[in-house]
């Protein structure tokens, strides 16, 4: 608020009705958003009958792919968006899963795998 203030005429501060500062996230909170974005769409593909398991592996992998200290969690929503749900639309539209096996999201060649 400091810097705000130094930075930025008092005249144009006394307009805005409200400052809201952020701090950036850590490292295991970005793990834990990934874990929380992975788990809503483990619960949308329960709905159509496929299971969707991830590793802490992938997990990790994952947040390091959409970790930017500058955006918060938005790069993660693009991260997962990218490697994941793109990948899994092509798997379960050319129908290479099937219901009856977990799909398993995991690390391997520093790449994610997706296996059934």
């Amino acid at each position: 608020m400091v810097l705000l203030k130094q930075s930025i005429r008092p005249e144009f501060i006394n307009r805005i009705d409200e400052i809201i500062i952020f701090t950036p996230l850590s490292k295991n909170e970005i793990r834990e958003v990934v874990r929380l974005q992975f788990n809503g769409i483990a619960r949308m593909l329960s709905d159509q009958g496929l299971e969707l398991k991830i590793t802490d592996d992938a997990i990790d992998w994952l947040a390091s792919a959409g970790f930017d200290p500058a955006y918060g969690a938005r790069p993660i929503k693009r991260a997962i968006q990218r490697y994941v749900l793109n990948h899994l639309s092509e798997l379960i539209l050319s129908e290479k899963v099937s219901n009856d096996q977990a799909i398993m999201v995991d690390v391997e060649a520093d790449q994610l795998t997706f296996s059934n």
